[in-house]
């Protein structure tokens, strides 16, 4: 089949080499020439594990194109992906002016019936917004469809591949006979490839999200109240755990969520209740949490060092909101630098792949180690943030002989807290009873 995707972004990218590796003639668009320069020489602007060989396979053998030319990408194609950003605006609704751009361009280079996916994350009614700014310009026949992404980044290639379900709105019978045939490949082992109406699909990926991240807040709150009882979260995540409605995911305490959805998902999915006038109450708190949880691992530090944080050095493990990606979108760790610049703290930090993107936050206002051992040297206290996998099992001989006071901040309860008592380390963590 042959798909135009608009948009390389970390979605439109993932969904282009996916499609090319199943077979497809697959041209992904993009109006960033140094972006599109640079992935036709198979440089990927994005750090997502298993997806640079997608690229350059399916480029070598022809099925994957990139261009900056976004008519020619429509008018070479059967299937229209949209895969272009949809940021926050200041009241939290999603801005769409990019999706709308991209049909005006669809509809005028329609040079024969296509289908029309959304594939950004867009609010119910953005498909018929579409619909309608396409039929300004064409009378053609076409057809406007919904397919939310559900990719977690640093495992999104698996997650296209071998995902849990295919979720897709149609309101034809055409459209969804030509999206059975392109997502065959992907569903062969029996998980779901379900039709529905298209606001019914627009709103199970903002309700997914949501829903997910107010489990995060919820444990993180009981990981607060852990402290104050002297419980143990980690016993409390197992033993709820381990009922089948409730299941084993997304019940790790942390310092807040963050990323590319998560944030502007609950915030539009809020904005998008109040203008149908419901009151989310349980995002609004969701959200509250999230930027009280933000500011945990700083007040933990600075209550530790008693009021010394100024001129400390602090070492920082971990700047991406979550392993496996170099995504610093909203991740607690800026919040908690952020905070560290201002009390006049000196912060060393280190992470495997985002020290770009930090740079890019923070330029020089800190330093950077090239490795996690040297962030530590004559520091007052480490924190980490990030669940690297190299942060898990360290050497702590080595820490403690590089740091200057041997104190730890664990904001994912990477570490035993026996063993660190044990090792001569002041440990704190989160939701794990008393510090020890």
């Amino acid at each position: 089949m042959r798909v135009a995707v608009v948009g390389t972004g970390y979605v439109g990218l993932v969904v282009g080499a996916c499609l090319a590796e199943t077979g497809n003639d697959v041209v992904c668009a993009d109006l960033d020439k140094e972006k599109i320069a640079g992935l036709k020489k198979g440089r990927i602007p994005i750090y997502e594990p298993g997806l640079e060989p997608l690229v350059v396979r399916n480029q070598r053998e022809g099925r994957l194109t990139f261009t900056t030319d976004v008519g020619s990408a429509v008018e070479s194609s059967e299937v229209v992906f949209v895969a272009v950003g949809t940021p926050p605006d200041e009241d939290g609704s999603a801005d769409l002016q990019h999706v709308l751009d991209v049909a005006k361009a669809v509809g005028q280079h329609m040079n024969s019936p296509k289908v029309v996916i959304t594939k950004s994350t867009v609010p119910v009614g953005t498909a018929q917004r579409v619909r309608e700014e396409i039929a300004k310009y064409t009378d053609m026949q076409f057809y406007v469809c919904s397919n939310p992404e559900f990719l977690k980044e640093g495992a999104a290639v698996d997650d296209f591949m071998r995902p849990d379900r295919v979720v897709v709105g149609v309101d034809s019978d055409e459209a969804q006979e030509i999206l059975s045939d392109l997502f065959a490949p992907f569903v062969r082992t029996g998980n779901p490839l379900i039709f529905m109406d298209i606001a019914s699909a627009e709103l199970t990926k903002y309700t997914a999200n949501a829903m997910l991240a107010a489990r995060i807040s919820f444990m993180n709150q009981i990981a607060e109240l852990c402290e104050r009882v002297g419980a143990d979260v980690a016993q409390v995540r197992k033993g709820i755990g381990s009922d089948s409605r409730i299941g084993k995911s997304f019940l790790f305490p942390g310092p807040g969520y963050g990323g590319s959805c998560f944030p502007k998902d609950v915030r539009a999915l809020i904005r998008t209740a109040a203008d149908c006038e419901v009151t989310l109450d349980l995002l609004l708190a969701t959200e509250k949490v999230n930027q009280k949880q933000k500011k945990v691992l700083f007040e933990k530090l600075s209550g530790t060092l008693d009021g010394r944080i100024e001129d400390s050095r602090i070492a920082i493990w971990g700047l991406a909101f979550k392993a496996e990606t170099d995504d610093m979108r909203e991740s607690p760790s800026v919040s908690l630098i952020s905070a560290l610049v201002d009390a006049g703290a000196r912060v060393i930090a280190h992470d495997p792949e985002a020290i770009r993107a930090a740079r890019d936050i923070f330029g020089e206002t800190i330093f950077y180690a090239d490795h996690m051992y040297d962030a530590l040297s004559e520091t007052n206290a480490l924190v980490v943030v990030t669940e690297w996998s190299e942060y898990r099992n360290p050497d702590f001989e080595r820490m403690k002989s590089l740091m200057a006071e041997p104190l730890i901040v664990d904001g994912r309860n990477l570490y035993d807290p026996g063993k660190m008592r044990e090792l001569g380390f002041e440990y704190h963590c989160l939701g794990r009873g008393n510090p020890v």
